[in-house]
């Protein structure tokens, strides 16, 4: 799993094989079983953030409607970032949880800023993974916006096609804000 992680490095940093090997046997690897919540809506939030070794973490929030929405799908090689911890008074507004069994790195924000102060070339490389994140969620959330439910389901199958059978098809319906019917009429009408 350690190997992933230095290939992750990789891309977004110069680190030497000595700071990445450091790197890697300062931070904490969990094994969380199918079912797992991270965090739940309404939680005080918390200082982990996560970065997905293995498996698939759900992440969504449940309206006044008591109907869930879903709003992400993290899976191998991506980020959990977590936006709201300077507020300790807001409740979260979102719940993760883990679909299949998942190996994920687990950080917290004080623990991030030591690892920091030793190595400035891991801030920047978190820096730049979030500026790629955040460029990417602009992205999807333009593409969302302006396209229909069937070319919604189309970037999926070009983009992330391992979704298809690894999540729910009323979780995936959801997370391209139709219905599981309709979703069905979709793949019927592409097929």
């Amino acid at each position: 799993m350690k190997e992933i992680l230095k290939k992750y490095m990789g891309k977004y940093t110069a680190l030497s094989e000595e700071e990445q090997q450091a790197i890697t046997e300062e931070l904490v690897i969990r094994e969380f079983p199918k079912g797992t919540y991270l965090i739940k809506q309404g939680d005080i939030p918390t200082s982990n953030c996560y970065f997905v070794l293995k498996g698939c973490v759900r992440k969504y929030q449940v309206g006044d409607d008591g109907k869930e929405v879903t709003t992400n799908f993290f899976t191998e090689e991506q980020a959990i970032m977590l936006f709201n911890v300077e507020d300790v008074n807001q409740e979260t507004k979102y719940t993760l949880h883990c679909l299949e069994d998942c190996v994920l790195v687990v950080a917290d924000l004080e623990s991030e800023q030591g690892m920091y102060q030793q190595y400035s070339e891991l801030e920047q490389m978190t820096r730049r993974m979030m500026e790629t994140y955040l460029i990417q969620v602009q992205n999807e959330y333009a593409a969302f916006v302006r396209s229909s439910p069937e070319e919604r389901y189309k970037q999926i199958i070009q983009n992330r096609p391992e979704l298809l059978k690894r999540v729910p098809q009323h979780q995936l319906a959801s997370y391209l804000g139709i219905t599981a019917e309709s979703l069905s009429r979709i793949k019927k009408r592409m097929q």
